[in-house]
């Protein structure tokens, strides 16, 4: 039974009514499981506020349909996302025994679980996933959940998940383990991103998903899905799957939630008990979603990331066995996975990207107070800067006075942004009076006097140092001494930019990244001149926009650019001594990056990646050698890529002829060349002082560069092959924070 339309609204009450007859569950009468208390004992236990709280309740069906017992599921601390450590486990599953007994002598007709607004449970508890010590740990943190979980899809009653925001990991697998689901419409956030975690769904999730949705259905949500990028699922897309029964309004959710779960015990709970029935067949023709998907991985990860392999191989198993047997498989792969350094660098790499998590780097003394931002001036109306103007005012609600040198670039930039909200509405992302309201609060003038009585003025000209010098120059004359100026340089120095101005203080890089509204980080640059509030302010405009901040020192390329150019000019220097370009291309496979090296020339842009390459060069020396054979390519306007067999952009080899004829060369050399080069520039940013620290490297990387979460990071790549210690004498990250200590 599927519904998207309101339910009829019901009137809850503690009341409880007399007994109803136990339900037989899948397995034979329902008993208490094998408590987990004592599996636990031993495990490092989460802290005491992300334990999960259990808040039971009653609530009267109406139409004398009994009572509901209704288990509310936060954590300790109601401010941190909602999470399942050991000793949350415990709580949860001595619960869900007590509401078991109450259900077998009749005095509850149903149960059902839910949480606070906006969060459902986000998980397993990370944290602790980290600091188990052996195989044997791992394997007892999933016995547990099963252990736990399972008490709800073995209930004596029918049970309903009552989804209210994130539902993710083992939050997710909590809801399958019930008869039913429903979620609140606009929830964005519902999925299994364990592959990408280096784990598996290891508390029913494997198992129970085919059953649910079909084999070609689980496969996308746990596998391709965080494959590409953690794409996770909204409402709509689960009610489409089949994966929960319902949409609910979110305005009064449980009022809909319960009229909608006494509808359906009213209808005597007739659906087919899918959670234990066999896994759809495919239609006839339908293609082979494990054959797709193991081609898919191939393709992207060449093996880097096995735990995408072991969830494949679980889905596809999970129709040849039995509960009991698919519930031990899983235990058997979380043992195996959870306790390797691909798990624990990909855990690490959440946790710096997750929320709450460790980010932006601190500045050593007291943070001064951001000055507040009520308007904004842009400088250009180019495609970055609209998209900056729809970015800021869109999530700062202020008005954005954008300046072009003439009518006509000024009626292009209008056009622009109306352009960037309509794709913002369509794909909604914005509604619609939002979006009327916010292409009214932009304007787009000739008349630098406009941005005077703006709080912060951005400039996105073209990536020209004088010019750039020239705009402050002139904005100076205009702009209120308190006024932020930022620059979006993506490379070029801001102490020079503010060199010359009576008040250099102020400027500070505010550098985001294209696509604006896609991509999470901003670097925000401090030079030497920086006043600490002039940066408090800009590290606060990026937060409010939504973005996650790396604060950086004013050196050239600064974090993403720096490291990815100096990726890129190895691999066009190997070119242009003789390796093919099809194998340097290919090279850097094993990593499992999102692009290859020249599909990312491409999509960066020749021209630009060029300019970024030369002011590199001119700065920091021969580290980062030009390309005679760039050049020619930038010169012709030439494309670089094609359409490889597997879909994704590879090399065109007729660019060849840009670099001369090639003489040889094998992969494994250019990938030696571009490790050693990584991590020599690492080193000597850090050296600089750059970043605090390898861990904003690997923050700026995840989030900048794409640079891979199952690697985590680039900093704990580096270490665990060796390249750290053979470059630098050091590893870049202690031992056990992205690996397993030895």
């Amino acid at each position: 039974m599927r519904h998207a339309a309101e339910a009829p609204s019901a009137t809850s009450s503690a009341a409880p009514s007399g007994p109803r007859a136990a339900r037989t569950g899948p397995s034979g009468p329902s008993r208490p499981g094998a408590a987990p208390a004592d599996l636990l004992a031993a495990l490092p236990a989460e802290p005491a506020d992300h334990v999960l709280r259990v808040d039971a309740r009653d609530v009267a069906l109406p139409d004398d349909g009994g009572v509901l017992a209704v288990l509310t599921l936060t954590a300790a601390d109601e401010r941190r996302p909602t999470t399942l450590g050991p000793r949350g486990l415990a709580v949860l599953h001595e619960a869900l025994v007590a509401v078991q007994r109450r259900a077998e002598r009749g005095e509850v007709a149903a149960v059902a679980v839910t949480g606070r607004p906006g969060c459902f449970v986000a998980g397993a508890d990370l944290g602790v996933a980290r600091t188990l010590r052996d195989r044997s740990d791992a394997r007892t943190l999933g016995v547990a959940g099963h252990a736990t979980l399972r008490l709800l899809g073995e209930m004596p009653v029918p049970t309903v998940a009552w989804i209210t925001g994130h539902a993710l990991g083992g939050g997710l697998e909590l809801a399958l383990h019930c008869d039913h689901r429903v979620v609140a419409a606009g929830v964005r956030s519902l999925g299994l991103p364990e592959a990408s975690l280096g784990i598996v769904p290891g508390w029913g999730g494997c198992w129970l998903l085919p059953r649910l949705v079909g084999l070609p259905a689980a496969v996308d949500l746990a596998v391709l899905r965080p494959l590409a990028g953690n794409r996770l699922t909204t409402a709509e897309q689960a009610l489409a799957s089949g994966l929960v029964d319902a949409v609910l309004p979110a305005d009064g959710f449980e009022r809909h939630a319960l009229a909608w779960t006494a509808g359906t015990l009213r209808a005597g709970d007739a659906a087919p008990d899918r959670r234990g029935a066999a896994v759809p067949p495919l239609p006839p023709g339908e293609p082979d979603p494990v054959a797709r998907a193991a081609a898919a991985l191939d393709a992207r990860l060449h093996g880097a990331a096995p735990a995408y392999a072991h969830v494949l191989d679980l889905l596809a198993r999970a129709g040849a066995r039995d509960r009991d047997a698919g519930f031990r498989a899983e235990d058997d792969a979380l043992g195996a996975l959870l306790l390797s350094d691909q798990a624990r660098a990909a855990l690490y790499a959440a946790e710096l990207t997750g929320p709450g998590s460790r980010r932006a780097a601190r500045p050593d003394g007291p943070e001064a107070e951001p000055r507040p931002v009520r308007s904004v001036g842009i400088v250009g109306a180019g495609l970055m800067a609209a998209q900056l103007a729809v970015l800021l005012g869109s999530r700062l609600d202020v008005p954005v006075a954008m300046r072009e040198v003439d009518e006509e670039r000024a009626a292009a930039g209008r056009r622009r942004v109306e352009e960037l909200v309509t794709q913002a509405v369509d794909r909604g992302r914005l509604d619609p009076d939002a979006g009327r309201r916010l292409v009214d609060r932009v304007r787009v003038g000739t008349d630098l006097a406009e941005l005077a009585g703006a709080d912060l003025v951005v400039e996105a000209v073209t990536e020209v140092l004088d010019v750039k010098r020239a705009v402050f120059a002139e904005l100076e004359q205009l702009v209120r001494p308190d006024c932020v100026l930022a620059t979006n340089t993506s490379a070029l120095s801001v102490a020079a930019m503010a060199d010359g101005l009576a008040h250099p203080g102020r400027v500070v890089g505010l550098h985001v990244f294209n696509p604006v509204a896609q991509m999470p980080l901003v670097e925000v640059v401090a030079a030497g001149s920086s006043d600490a509030a002039a940066l408090a302010t800009a590290v606060d405009v990026a937060r409010r926009a939504g973005k996650t901040v790396v604060r950086t020192t004013d050196r050239p390329g600064f974090v993403v650019n720096r490291v990815l150019l100096r990726m890129l000019a190895d691999v066009l220097a190997a070119v242009e001594g003789g390796t093919p370009v099809d194998v340097a291309d290919a090279a850097l496979r094993p990593l499992g990056l999102p692009m290859s090296p020249f599909a990312l020339l491409q999509l960066v842009g020749l021209p630009v990646a060029r300019h970024v390459l030369v002011t590199l060069h001119d700065e920091l020396g021969d580290r980062y050698p030009l390309s005679p054979g760039l050049d020619r390519l930038v010169e012709q306007g030439r494309a670089v890529t094609r359409t490889g067999p597997a879909g994704s952009p590879e090399v065109d080899p007729a660019v060849q002829d840009a670099f001369g004829p090639a003489t040889g060369g094998g992969g494994e050399a250019v990938l030696d060349r571009v490790a050693r080069g990584l991590a020599e520039e690492i080193g000597l940013l850090l050296d600089e002082g750059v970043v605090p620290g390898p861990e904003q490297v690997d923050l700026a990387m995840l989030l900048g560069a794409g640079w891979p979460a199952h690697l985590g990071g680039i900093c704990p790549w580096l270490d665990r092959e060796g390249w750290s210690e053979r470059v630098l004498g050091r590893r870049l990250l202690p031992p056990g924070v992205a690996s397993v200590p030895a």
